[in-house]
């Protein structure tokens, strides 16, 4: 039997699965590695999750202007809440998911 077409097709998919793009950002699996330990107690005047009149005002100012002071740190929030490692997108699916909670 020559196995050198599933070798090759193996290695194929090998590769493919390594340069497939990444899925979409999971906001809630963002918010729960990072974002949980001030926004759900309210720490440093942080706006706690799912209070709407807290977020209100945020909210209005739009998610540009959100992921900006995520991205430079606003208040105790450090740059990129302490996590150098989250990219825009992982802060934009937080964002969305913790406004959704807001509304």
């Amino acid at each position: 039997m020559d196995f050198s077409i599933a070798r090759h097709a193996l290695l194929s998919f090998g590769i493919a699965a390594c340069v497939a793009p990444a899925f979409a950002a999971d906001g809630k699996a963002v918010y729960d590695k990072v974002c949980v330990a001030c926004h759900s107690t309210g720490v440093a005047n942080a706006p706690k999750f799912g209070d709407k009149a807290a977020w209100a005002p945020r909210a209005a100012t739009g998610k540009d202007a959100l992921l900006a002071s995520v991205v430079k740190g606003k208040g105790a929030m450090p740059p990129k809440a302490g996590a150098a490692d989250l990219k825009d997108d992982d802060i934009k699916a937080a964002i969305d998911y913790m406004l959704a909670a807001a509304k």
